[in-house]
C-alpha cells in the first residue's frame, strides 16, 4: 500500500519541485540583476501564502512560504514611487529593462543547460537524415534511406527534434516534404499511417533517423539547434491556437503541466528532461509577451519610455495591469478547470 502511494506521489512531487525551480530561477534572475544595478530588494520569497520562516540578511528579507508554487522578488519602488535613490523606479531605463528581462533570460539559460544535458547523455547525436524504415512503413513508398529532410509542410527542419515537431503538427496523413537526395533537392508528397492519442489523430513516424558519433562540435551544435527547436515550438503552438488548429480543451495550465511532467518522470530521465526544457523555455518566452501583468508588458512600457522620454501615468498603468491580471487569472481558472476535468475523466 505504502509502495503504491509512493509510486503515485513521487512523480508529482518531482514535477512540483521542478516548477518551483523554474520560478526560483526566474525570480533569482530579477534579484541578481537588481543587486547588480544597485536596486534595493525588500524581500525574496520562495512560495506563496503564509510565511513558514524568514531571516534577514543585510537589507533583504528571505522567506519560505506555505504554498510551494510561486515566489517573488519585491523591489523598492517597483510598483509605486519612492524617494529612495536605490528604488527601481529611480533607476535609468536601461537598468530597469535589464532587471525586467533577467528572469526570462535565466529561464532560457536553464532550458539551454537542460538541453545540453540531454544531448550529452545520449550515445549518438541525432540528425535529420533517414536511416531506415519500419517493416510496415507507408512513407517508404516515397521517402528513401539516406534522405535528409529539409522541410515539412513549409516548416524548415534543422534538427531531429524539428522532424518530430513537423510530423505531429500535420492535420492529416499527407505531408509536403522537401528532402535532399543524392545532393539534389526534391519536393515530395508523402503519405503516412496515423494513430490516435488522447482523442486526436497523429501521424505515425515510421522511420528512424540517423545518429552520428558524438564530438564536442556536434554536441554543441545539436544543443543549440534543439534549444532553438524548443523555443520555436512555443510560437508554433501559439500560431496553432490562434488559427484554430487547437482549441481551449487542448491547452494546459499548471495542473495539466504537473500531470505531464509526472508522467514523463515515470517514462525515464530523458523524457522528463525534454518536457522540463520545453516548459522552462515556454515560461521564459511567454513572460516576454506584451501582456498586462507579465514582464513583457513592463518591458513594453520601458521601451516606450526610453523612446519617447515619457512614462505612462501611474493610474493608467495600475488600471491596465489590474485588468490584465483579472483576465489572466480568469483564463488560468478556465484552463485549470479543464485540466482537473481531464484528470477526473
Amino acid at each position: 500500500m505504502l509502495t503504491h502511494i509512493w509510486n503515485t506521489a513521487y512523480p508529482i512531487i518531482i514535477a512540483i519541485l521542478f516548477f518551483e525551480l523554474i520560478i526560483i530561477i526566474h525570480e533569482g534572475g530579477h534579484f541578481v540583476a537588481a543587486r547588480l544595478c544597485g536596486v534595493k530588494v525588500n524581500e525574496f520569497a520562495i512560495g506563496m501564502g503564509p510565511k513558514l520562516f524568514q531571516f534577514k540578511k543585510g537589507e533583504t528579507t528571505y522567506s519560505l512560504r506555505l504554498i510551494l508554487f510561486g515566489g517573488y522578488c519585491a523591489m523598492e519602488g517597483e510598483d509605486e514611487d519612492s524617494d529612495d535613490e536605490r528604488a527601481f523606479s529611480n533607476k535609468k531605463v536601461i537598468q530597469r529593462i535589464s532587471i525586467v528581462v533577467a528572469g526570462a533570460v535565466m529561464n532560457l539559460l536553464l532550458g539551454l543547460v537542460i538541453t545540453a544535458i540531454i544531448v550529452s547523455s545520449q550515445n549518438l547525436v541525432g540528425t535529420a537524415r533517414i536511416a531506415k524504415f519500419d517493416k510496415t512503413a507507408v512513407s517508404s513508398q516515397t521517402l528513401q534511406a539516406g534522405d535528409r529532410i529539409k522541410s515539412i509542410d513549409g516548416m524548415r527542419v534543422y534538427s531531429a527534434t524539428d522532424v518530430t515537431t513537423g510530423l505531429t503538427r500535420s492535420p492529416d496523413d499527407t505531408l509536403d516534404m522537401v528532402v535532399i537526395r543524392d545532393g539534389k533537392e526534391q519536393k515530395l508528397t508523402v503519405k503516412f499511417d496515423t494513430e490516435k492519442y488522447e482523442g486526436r489523430q497523429y501521424i505515425k513516424m515510421d522511420f528512424w533517423l540517423l545518429g552520428v558519433k558524438k564530438t564536442v562540435p556536434n554536441v554543441l551544435k545539436e544543443t543549440f539547434l534543439q534549444w532553438m527547436s524548443y523555443a520555436r515550438m512555443v510560437f508554433l503552438s501559439l500560431h496553432d491556437v490562434l488559427t484554430g488548429t487547437y482549441g481551449m480543451s487542448d491547452l494546459s495550465g499548471p495542473v495539466g503541466a504537473v500531470d505531464v511532467v509526472s508522467k514523463a518522470v515515470k517514462f525515464g530521465g530523458i523524457s522528463m528532461l525534454r518536457i522540463m526544457a520545453l516548459l522552462t523555455i515556454n515560461v521564459g518566452l511567454f513572460n516576454l509577451f506584451p501582456i498586462p501583468a507579465l514582464d513583457g508588458w513592463r518591458l513594453f512600457l520601458l521601451i516606450f519610455e526610453g523612446i519617447f522620454r515619457k512614462k505612462l501615468p501611474s493610474k493608467w498603468e495600475w488600471a491596465i495591469n489590474g485588468a490584465g491580471l483579472i483576465l489572466l487569472l480568469g483564463f488560468m481558472t478556465i484552463i485549470t478547470f479543464s485540466d482537473v476535468s481531464k484528470l477526473i475523466h
